[in-house]
Parts: structure tokens; sequence; C-alpha cells
């Protein structure tokens, strides 16, 4: 995993890359949030979707919401890149929409999104 980070109007943003599913279970999550957040100090992270399990994305698993409330309990926001137009379900785009409407939790087309958002 290569953590990078960026000062954005005064908040440091981690930027996570890897080829690799980092995201698989809540504690995988959980394991991601500590090793960013021990690593760099950071409690904003952005993630490429492709870093996290198709099983996220299929509402009716609950891992989205299971994984996501970790974020939230541990304050740290997050920013989930990458193109959701090739998911049809209409449940999972209502939660993509009003998640964007938070100030937590971002899914978004690009890196430059997100940092705009996180900062």
């Amino acid at each position: 995993m290569e953590i990078s980070t960026i000062k954005e109007e005064d908040k440091e943003i981690a930027i996570i890359k890897d080829n690799d599913i980092l995201i698989t279970d809540v504690q995988s999550a959980l394991d991601l949030i500590a090793t960013v957040s021990f690593e760099t100090g950071c409690y904003r992270l952005i993630l490429n979707k492709s870093a996290i399990c198709e099983e996220f994305f299929d509402l009716k698993t609950k891992l989205a919401g299971d994984i996501l409330q970790k974020f939230v309990n541990y304050h740290v926001k997050i920013a989930i890149v990458g193109d959701f137009s090739v998911y049809t379900s209409k449940s999972l785009r209502d939660f993509i929409y009003e998640s964007n409407k938070g100030k937590t939790i971002f899914f978004l087309q690009d890196e430059k999104q997100a940092i705009e958002k996180l900062s």
C-alpha cells in the first residue's frame, strides 16, 4: 500500500493507492483506518473504489453500512473515487446521493473532486 499526503486549506489528506483490494470486511476497514492514522496522522482519506470489494456495493449485504459506520465512529472522512455509473441499483444510487450531501462520506468521480470535498 502506498500512502501519500497532501495539505489543502490546512487539512491533511491521505491518498491511498494499491493494486489490491484493501477493504473486504469491517476488520480490514478498521485496519486501514489504524494504519493510515498511525503512519500519517490523517483522518481524511481518498481511496479508489477498486480497493473495496464488490460486495460493498451490493447494499443487501449490509457491508457498506457496517464499514462506513466505522469511519463515522472514528471521525474519519473518506472519499471513494471511481466510476459508479456501472451500478444499476436504485438504492445504491440513492445511498451515494445522500452520502454526498453529508460531511463524512463521499463517492466522487476523481481525486480532484475528492480533495475539494475533504478540504
